[in-house]
């Protein structure tokens, strides 16, 4: 069995202002979990045993360590890149709402072609689904015809 490799904390500041930090920042629960497991390895815990204790695997903990040895607090912060931008723009949006209020009952198909058809940009029916809920509006599943039925079903119903 080798030894195993030590690993030290850069004391970017005191305990006290780091107990301070993780009090004002209660509501930010991804750098307030990373501040705890920072104050169980200056409390003298492992990196296992502090991941552990924060629950994440111990290569988060050790990339959590990374990060704060070579940015301190900044380093904590989550870097998001922001994800992919929306296929449509926020007028185009707009202007499809505009285009479905003129009809009742379309179906995730017709809403899909539409799309298509007007912006060139082709979605799923379950993202269609989706962007129809961000517009406050529902589809409408399309009603089976029978083609069977005489076009004047209706006046015959009525005759009998």
């Amino acid at each position: 069995m080798g030894r195993r490799k030590i690993y030290t904390v850069v004391r970017h500041v005191s305990p006290d202002e780091l107990s301070g930090w993780i009090r004002r920042k209660e509501k930010e629960i991804r750098v307030l979990k990373r501040l705890y497991f920072i104050k169980h390895l200056y409390e003298g815990a492992g990196v296992e045993e502090a991941a552990d204790k924060v629950g994440v695997v111990k290569a988060v903990g050790y990339e959590w360590l990374r990060r704060w040895n070579e940015g301190g607090y900044e380093g904590l912060i989550p870097r998001f890149g922001g994800g992919r931008p929306p296929a449509l723009t926020k007028v185009q949006k707009d202007d499809l709402v505009s285009e479905l209020r003129k009809r009742e009952n379309w179906t995730l198909a017709e809403v899909r072609k539409l799309i298509w058809d007007k912006y060139g940009v082709t979605y799923s029916e379950n993202h269609v689904r989706r962007l129809l809920k961000s517009f406050d509006m529902k589809h409408a599943k399309p009603y089976v015809h029978d083609y069977r039925r005489p076009n004047d079903a209706e006046r015959i119903l009525k005759k009998t």
